[in-house]
C-alpha cells in the first residue's frame, strides 16, 4: 500500500497520547528534576481529549510546569 502525506498532514502535529492520531491543540510543558536542569522544558502536545488525562499524569508526578495552547507556544520564542 502507496500512502503519501500530503502538505497538510505533513506539518499536522498530532496528540501525544498513545495511539492517538487527533491534531494537537495543547502543550504541556514538563521537566522531571531529577534529570533536567530546573530551566529545561520537554514538551508533549495534546488533543482537547486528552489534555486533562496527560496533565493529570505528569502533574502526578510533579512534572508537569505549564499548559499553553498551541498557538501560545508557537508564538514565544522557545
Amino acid at each position: 500500500m502507496n500512502t503519501r502525506e500530503t502538505a497538510a498532514e505533513a506539518d499536522t502535529v498530532i496528540c501525544s497520547a498513545k495511539g492517538c492520531r487527533a491534531p494537537a491543540v495543547w502543550v504541556l510543558a514538563w521537566n522531571n528534576p531529577k534529570i533536567h536542569t530546573p530551566e529545561r522544558r520537554k514538551t508533549w502536545l495534546a488533543c482537547e481529549e486528552h489534555r486533562e488525562h496527560l496533565s493529570t499524569f505528569l502533574g502526578m508526578r510533579g512534572f508537569l510546569k505549564d499548559v499553553v495552547t498551541l498557538e501560545e507556544w508557537s508564538a514565544a520564542d522557545h
